[in-house]
């Protein structure tokens, strides 16, 4: 059997990919080392261990290496103390493979241990553009990379160009778009998101209507963080819709972002919002399905929202150059912008499903890749 090792960074790669660890699981010829590190432990941002473990997974280790301060410096010593945990890890696990997911600094460590280790480093969303930091981190992990499971075709074109071997790229499509793919057979909301998942705010019915908001730092852009989510909550403000508001990332900028949410909070009592910490993937996609407009920069709304036709405003520059659907409203930080764009996505309502991300069998795709291709830490170039 091969040891398959995924290393799961932040709350958002257990979503990416859930599917594929189901799949690996299932799998007779493939084992699961399952390794959570980053802000995935912590509960600041919404810890996901719970829910991995109410999943089925056996979690086979958990290491702490995030420290506070939401700065660039500290994104570099968090990335840094990953290396020296998972370096030792490693040699104790020994797998046959590793996985790490996107473009997130803290996947530079899962990286640059397995590639130095001479461990194959298998790499899931390789070839995507973004525009800040994140290309960088995601550009850098393709060349540490011995295999790359892209989720476009123009990714996986970007990646050969980058001089990486074709025989080593596949177009798998993106795991999470297997849980966009069973919400979109049964998209029925039945679940009280206020009792399963707490939160602050206001609590209102959701069944006439709402919108989602979840913006994030850009961290090319860190020291704006506080401007920026004030020009978002003013639309969200000036609009006075229900709306469920999901807390952001830990990014340099994290912190001053998170100031300004506070302060609107505070300041905005009557306004009829809800905050979130975070909420299972499927029930978030659930809500995301049945909601009138996602408002913010997450990737959520490229990928799985292009799958179910959500309407999105995406503002700024955290997703520029991304592959986007007919549902995307590109706007940049400015009030009046938004609360126009989101008033015609609005009234404009749902649109087709796109399927620039996949079809919906990523996991299984990907399971059966790993049990099947070569594994080679010797990478061999096509400039």
């Amino acid at each position: 059997m091969r040891k398959i090792c995924v290393v799961i960074t932040a709350r958002a790669s257990y979503s990416r990919i859930r599917t594929v660890l189901l799949a690996i699981r299932q799998h007779p010829d493939l084992e699961l080392q399952l390794v959570i590190t980053g802000s995935a432990l912590l509960e600041k941002y919404g810890s996901v261990v719970t829910r991995i473990e109410s999943d089925g997974f056996k979690i086979t280790a958990r290491l702490y290496n995030v420290l506070e301060g939401g700065n660039l410096v500290v994104a570099v010593k968090t990335t840094a103390l990953a290396m020296i945990e998972l370096s030792t890890l490693f040699e104790n696990i020994k797998p046959d493979a590793v996985i790490t997911i996107a473009d997130r600094f803290e996947t530079l460590a899962t990286a640059a241990t397995a590639a130095y280790m001479n461990i194959p480093l298998i790499h899931i969303q390789g070839g995507e553009i973004t525009g800040n930091i994140d290309d960088k981190v995601r550009h850098a992990i393709t060349k540490l990379s011995d295999i790359h499971f892209v989720a476009t075709e123009n990714a996986g074109i970007r990646v050969i160009k980058m001089g990486e071997n074709c025989d080593k790229v596949y177009n798998t499509g993106c795991p999470s778009i297997d849980i966009a793919f069973e919400i979109l057979k049964n998209p029925a909301f039945n679940f009280d998101p206020f009792k399963i998942y707490g939160g602050v705010g206001s609590i209102f019915d959701y069944k006439k209507g709402y919108i989602v908001v979840m913006q994030h730092p850009v961290t090319t852009e860190y020291d704006l963080s506080k401007n920026q989510i004030e020009c978002t909550a003013k639309a969200i403000e000036q609009l006075n819709i229900p709306a469920f508001w999901f807390w952001p990332n830990p990014d340099p900028g994290t912190d001053e972002l998170a100031k300004g949410i506070r302060a609107f909070r505070e300041q905005n009592e009557s306004v009829p919002i809800h905050f979130f910490k975070n909420m299972e993937s499927g029930n978030f996609l659930t809500l995301l399905k049945n909601s009138a407009c996602l408002i913010g920069n997450s990737s959520v709304g490229i990928r799985e929202c292009s799958y179910l036709g959500v309407p999105v405003v995406n503002i700024g520059s955290r997703q520029a150059g991304r592959e986007k659907g007919n549902n995307v409203l590109d706007v940049d930080y400015n009030t009046a912008a938004i609360v126009k764009a989101i008033t015609h996505q609005v009234a404009h309502g749902i649109y087709p499903s796109d399927l620039i991300y996949g079809n919906g069998n990523s996991g299984e795709k990907i399971a059966t890749l790993l049990a099947t291709i070569p594994l080679s830490s010797n990478k061999t170039m096509s400039y």
